[in-house]
C-alpha cells in the first residue's frame, strides 16, 4: 500500500518540470503545492524500510527531493542586476572538416537563447557573458553590443576542448573580477530543464544569481543536436541528475571531512 501511495505522489511530481507553459514562479507554486504534500514523508518511509534505516533515509530525502523534484531556480525582478550570463545547450554538427578540430554550427536551441537574452536586454542594460554559441546569434542576429563571448579551449594541434557549465561560470568570475563596480548579481539565462543547474554553478563559482523573473526559457529539445544528450528531454533530466549529484557527493565529502 505505501508502495502505491507514493507511486501516485512520485507520479504528480514528476509531472511538475513539464509545467512549461506559464512563468517560473508561477510554475514553482504550482509545482511545490501539487507534488511536494506528504511527498517526502512517503519517500522517507520506503527509503527507510528499504536500507533498513529510517536516520539514514530523513538525511537524504531533502537531497533526493531537491536533485529529482525542484527544477525551477529561485528568481529576482530585472532591476536586481549588474550582468546576464547565457549558457548554451546543445548544437548542430560542423558541416564539414575534423569534428575535433572544427566549432560545431549553434544550432536553434542557442538562437533562442539568444533570443531570451535579447529580450532582457530590452529592458535591462546590462553586460552579457555568453558562450559562443549564443554570442554568435546576440552579435549577427540583434547586433548587440557589449557581448563578451566565452569560447572552448583550442590547443595548439587545434584540437577543441568544450567548457563545462562550471568552466563558463569560472571563465565569467574571471571577467567580473575585473568590473569597476565588482562582481555584482547575475541574470542567468539557460535551456528551461538546465536552468536550474546554471543558477547553482554560477553561485557555486561566488556569484550572486538568479532567474530572470517573468521570464519563460527555452525549452523546446533539438533532435538532430550534436550531444546526444540533448535531444530528448528523459535522457537530458538523466543527465543533469548525474551531474547534480557529482556536485553534492563532492560538497558533501568536503563538508564530512574537510581535512581529507
Amino acid at each position: 500500500m505505501e508502495r502505491r501511495a507514493l507511486a501516485a505522489y512520485l507520479a504528480a511530481a514528476l509531472a511538475a518540470p513539464a509545467v512549461l507553459d506559464m512563468p517560473p514562479a508561477e510554475a514553482a507554486e504550482e509545482a511545490a503545492a501539487g507534488a511536494a504534500t506528504g511527498l517526502t514523508e512517503h519517500m522517507g518511509t520506503v527509503l527507510g524500510r528499504e536500507i533498513d534505516d529510517r536516520d539514514t533515509a530523513r538525511a537524504l530525502v531533502p537531497e533526493l527531493y531537491d536533485v529529482g523534484f525542484e527544477w525551477h531556480p529561485e528568481t529576482a525582478e530585472l532591476d536586481r542586476f549588474d550582468f546576464i550570463v547565457g549558457y548554451s545547450f546543445g548544437n548542430r554538427p560542423a558541416q564539414s572538416g575534423d569534428q575535433e578540430e572544427v566549432l560545431p554550427e549553434p544550432g536553434p536551441v542557442n538562437e533562442e537563447l539568444a533570443d531570451t537574452i535579447a529580450r532582457i536586454r530590452e529592458r535591462r542594460n546590462v553586460p552579457v557573458y555568453a558562450q559562443w554559441e549564443i554570442a554568435r546569434f546576440l552579435r549577427s542576429a540583434h547586433g548587440m553590443d557589449d557581448v563578451t563571448s566565452i569560447e572552448p579551449v583550442v590547443a595548439e594541434d587545434g584540437t577543441i576542448t568544450y567548457l563545462s557549465t562550471d568552466g563558463v561560470a569560472g571563465q565569467v568570475l574571471a571577467y567580473r573580477k575585473k568590473a569597476s563596480g565588482g562582481i555584482g548579481t547575475a541574470c542567468v539565462v539557460g535551456f528551461r530543464d538546465h536552468h536550474k543547474r546554471c543558477v547553482r554553478t554560477t553561485r557555486d563559482r561566488g556569484m550572486s544569481a538568479y532567474a530572470p523573473r517573468g521570464f519563460t526559457m527555452p525549452h523546446t529539445y533539438d533532435p538532430h543536436s550534436g550531444q546526444p544528450w540533448t535531444r530528448r528531454r528523459d535522457l537530458y533530466l538523466v543527465h543533469d541528475m548525474a551531474a547534480q549529484w557529482q556536485v553534492l557527493r563532492a560538497k558533501l565529502v568536503a563538508q564530512a571531512y574537510p581535512n581529507g
